[in-house]
């Protein structure tokens, strides 16, 4: 199947020279000035394979239809051969400049000219072929992550599943955490670029804050469902449930994806940190901790805060933002208190929507 050539020139005789020496490869069209030619390419610059293009013309000069062709993106799959009567160099290189493929000087040569049209046309068709292609791999890239992605959340669905199932309180207590800490995660982002959150990290951040309690699973039941406070001793045992929730998912962190388990083994390890480095398993202080981990132990606190607990009656949510703001529940990071206060709106709301259903 022919390709096709659009040869715009205001002269009669140029454009019937150009399409006798092309017409037995290419399928020849004709504009004689570039409003013509512009109205050409709009319905067909897809089949389009390299335009000829003269710059002194009527109505819209060539120059024009150069900054037309960079508006409607046609440079992008479509090569323009400039072909003038101007000897300037400088009128050689803005058209250049204006995305013009190559430049010929009437009077031309008619070998020279056929063999510019054929390269560009070849060039094109290969560059718009292997791009392509590219569209395609990068199609089948992104289902796969999708697929890959949906694969993550059900892990950490499952594995968070195993703590619902030794502790009453954790399903719930799980799902409310997420709604905390996709909301603050979204204020960080917003008010503090320099910890690199986007919406993607925002999303691996809010699943694996599922897991912060998993190492639970390895609490004995006569401490973990203890109705009442724990004794010191008892405490300390509870305590090891960050260290054992880190080395659980570093045990299953080879069958899934790599930042969703890294991030997991943050939360799980290091949500009982504090800014002072007053917290545990390791003393961390200040951004020493990783900010996921730094959210979630907010949105675990206010949580645990504002409900009620077998060692506690619940506060409320007034009581829970000025424990929180003043560092009764442990120290947290004065940029993250800034989050916290502007989104406690959302965060009460959302406690309101939890405690109704």
């Amino acid at each position: 199947m022919k390709k096709s050539v659009l040869i715009v020139d205001d002269v009669e005789m140029n454009r019937a020279i150009l399409a006798e020496m092309l017409n037995d490869t290419y399928v020849i069209n004709e504009a004689s000035d570039g409003e013509e030619a512009i109205s050409f390419m709009d319905d067909h610059y897809k089949e389009v394979a390299v335009v000829l293009l003269d710059l002194v013309m009527p109505k819209m000069d060539g120059y024009q239809v150069l900054k037309t062709f960079t508006e409607k993106k046609w440079f992008d799959t479509v090569p323009v051969l400039v072909i003038s009567g101007e000897q300037s160099e400088p009128i050689e290189q803005k058209c250049l400049d204006l995305g013009a493929s190559d430049f010929v000087r009437k009077p031309f040569n008619t070998a020279i000219v056929r063999k510019r049209v054929d390269n560009a046309a070849e060039l094109f068709s290969y560059k718009n072929h292997l791009e392509g292609k590219v569209r395609q791999q990068t199609q089948a890239i992104t289902r796969y992550a999708q697929k890959l992605k949906k694969r993550n959340g059900d892990i950490i669905d499952i594995l968070g599943s195993v703590v619902e199932s030794r502790d009453l309180e954790s399903g719930e207590h799980i799902f409310r955490v997420k709604g905390y800490t996709k909301i603050l995660a979204t204020e960080m982002m917003k008010r503090y670029k320099e910890y690199g959150l986007t919406p993607e990290k925002i999303q691996v951040i809010t699943s694996a804050s599922a897991l912060h309690d998993i190492g639970k699973i390895a609490i004995p039941d006569n401490i973990l469902l203890k109705p009442g406070r724990l004794t010191a001793e008892e405490f300390a045992i509870m305590k090891q449930h960050s260290s054992k929730g880190y080395e659980l998912i570093q045990k299953v962190k080879t069958v899934w994806d790599k930042e969703y388990a890294e991030v997991s083994s943050e939360i799980a390890r290091y949500h009982h940190e504090r800014y002072d480095g007053r917290g545990y398993p390791d003393g961390l202080k200040e951004d020493e901790i990783p900010i996921a981990a730094q959210i979630v132990s907010l949105a675990d606190v206010y949580d645990a805060l504002v409900n009620e607990r077998c060692y506690k009656k619940a506060y409320s949510k007034d009581e829970a933002f000025r424990m929180i703001q003043e560092g009764q529940c442990g120290i947290f990071s004065p940029k993250l208190l800034d989050c916290f206060a502007r989104v406690r709106t959302k965060f009460e709301k959302m406690a309101d929507q939890q405690m109704d259903e």
